[in-house]
């Protein structure tokens, strides 16, 4: 993990902006389709030297006005807001860091509940480092035979780097491997020695499809909502719709909820077979 991961987000974000998303020119000579370090800085009212500070993280204490005007100017979601907050506290060490909460191993009844509730649909419940924490048996029908759930505990981001049936499971590879690095940077600090201990494993075991990706400029978060394709053994290509959701506590160990569902009527169909129940039981989401 960089330790100037608050910079590294903000060039990321600047050079995702286009001229026209933000009503400026676009000019016949630009080096880079986003915005040039002086755009931004006049458009959140700061010097180019002041934001050429925080982007090399020479500044870390940038002021929440600053923050703000930086975020109204690169036309951040909600999301990417708090991202940004989180950062910037992490940076000024003001932020209790996760690194001194050990991740999360157990599950509250009320959240044990919510996934009974959820049957039959595949549904997983991960903590900050992508342990497997708890699931469905839909999902375990689905995701046992990809070997998904192998480990103790199981962990997603060590399967899809260290398993050479990841890349068969995943059609689509190289965007989730993308989509798991980006997850584990936007949760967690460098100075979470947990994840220093994991990043540490798949540095050595996975090599440069773990580390280029960990050194790269996110543009944005992780997506929490998508379709995903996974080709299983008996079923073949499935198409899943997921949606994430946050269950995390102040100061405690980020959870997440992710819930499948079939993207299509052959993936519904498919999903039943796997479940062992009626067809219909899991009505395909589309649109």
């Amino acid at each position: 993990m960089s330790d100037n991961e608050l910079g590294l987000f903000l060039r990321g974000r600047r050079e995702a902006v286009t001229p026209a998303d933000v009503g400026l020119p676009t000019g016949d000579r630009r080096r880079t389709p986003g915005l040039r370090r002086a755009e931004l800085a006049t458009l959140a009212g700061v010097s180019v030297e002041y934001l050429a500070r925080l982007e090399q993280g020479r500044d870390r204490h940038p002021s929440v006005q600053v923050l703000g005007a930086l975020a109204d100017a690169l036309r951040l979601s909600p999301d990417e807001r708090l991202h940004l907050r989180r950062l910037s506290k992490a940076a000024g060490q003001n932020l209790l860091c996760p690194g001194a909460v050990p991740p999360a191993r157990s599950v509250r009844p009320t959240v044990r509940a919510l996934l009974d509730r959820l049957e039959p649909a595949p549904a997983i419940l991960l903590n900050r480092l992508s342990d497997v924490l708890a699931f469905t048996s839909g999902y375990e029908r689905l995701a046992r035979p990809l070997g998904l759930l192998d480990g103790e505990p199981p962990n997603l981001i060590r399967f899809m780097f260290t398993d050479p049936r990841a890349r068969a499971a995943y059609p689509d590879w190289e965007r989730v491997a993308d989509d798991q690095v980006a997850t584990l940077k936007s949760e967690a600090y460098r100075a979470d020695p947990h994840v220093a201990v994991l990043s540490d494993e798949l540095t050595v075991i996975a090599g440069a499809p773990f580390t280029d990706r960990l050194k790269r400029v996110l543009s944005g978060l992780p997506p929490r909502t998508g379709v995903e394709r996974l080709v299983h053994p008996d079923a073949g290509e499935l198409r899943l719709a997921y949606e994430t959701l946050g269950l995390g506590l102040p100061d405690a160990d980020e959870r997440r909820l992710i819930v499948y569902l079939p993207a299509d009527q052959a993936t519904s169909a498919a999903l039943d077979r796997i479940t062992g129940l009626r067809p219909g039981t899991l009505r395909a989401v589309t649109g």
